[in-house]
């Protein structure tokens, strides 16, 4: 394929060493190289025209960003950030190569960890003995039956369990004082009730991990629990500070 321009992962210190036989993105998988700037560098590689998210290509990005990591701090380019030329690349890192490096200062030795936390489906018994609203609604279906009522009654037992998962989803946070340095919100996914990120010192991934265990356990008939990572440190690095395309 026909390169378009220059694809960018991330930036790290100059003297940050590429995994060896690490590929990139795109078909055949495009070689991975440093652009030096100032005493950071720029990962980049080529970019191959009609660059789509296909699983492979989203690997490949996440999969050098983590390999990365493993010999030093990195500030993370999300999939599919392009510059039109080297030119622009510098000249935009360079701009801002101060905050650049109080980033990589702060990531330095961390991941990020992602929980997300869903409401549990079956233990109808127990929402109804603690949620007032709940069964109101469902004496006045047993009363009063019929298809409306019955959807009321789904419609407020689903919103129940969703309070209660809530509930107890907003005590998680301080269970990981002293464990993660930061935690960023992230964007409303359905059927959860808390989607977070926890920038967590690589020395204490494995605390972290039984503290989230150990509180799905103990809130096993309220929520669900699903930790994802490590992870590059998307969540806790500036907008994009390269002028690019998408």
């Amino acid at each position: 394929m026909t390169a378009s321009g220059i694809y960018v992962y991330g930036i790290v210190g100059r003297s940050h060493p590429l995994p060896p036989g690490t590929d990139g993105v795109g078909e055949p998988p495009a070689p991975v190289r440093l652009l030096p700037v100032e005493d950071l560098a720029v990962v980049v590689s080529a970019a191959h025209q009609g660059l789509r998210a296909r699983r492979r290509d989203l690997m490949a990005h996440q999969g050098l960003l983590l390999a990365l990591a493993a010999s030093g701090p990195v500030l993370p380019m999300r999939f599919g950030m392009v510059a039109p030329d080297e030119a622009t690349v510098l000249a935009g890192v360079a701009a801002r190569r101060s905050e650049h490096a109080a980033v990589l200062e702060r990531l330095d030795s961390r991941v990020e960890m992602n929980v997300k936390i869903m409401p549990v489906q079956d233990d109808l018994a127990a929402l109804i003995r603690e949620d007032a609203v709940v069964r109101g609604i469902r004496e006045e279906t047993r009363r009063h039956p019929g298809y409306e009522a019955n959807v009321r009654l789904g419609q407020a037992v689903a919103a129940g369990l969703r309070r209660r998962a809530a509930a107890s989803a907003a005590t998680l946070p301080a269970q990981f004082a002293g464990i993660a340095d930061g935690m960023c919100p992230g964007p409303d996914v359905e059927g959860c009730v808390l989607n977070a990120s926890f920038l967590v010192p690589c020395r204490e991934e494995g605390r972290f991990r039984a503290v989230a265990e150990r509180f799905a356990s103990d809130q096993r008939d309220r929520l669900e629990l699903r930790v994802t990572g490590p992870l590059p440190c998307y969540s806790f690095v500036a907008p994009e500070p390269v002028p690019a395309r998408a």
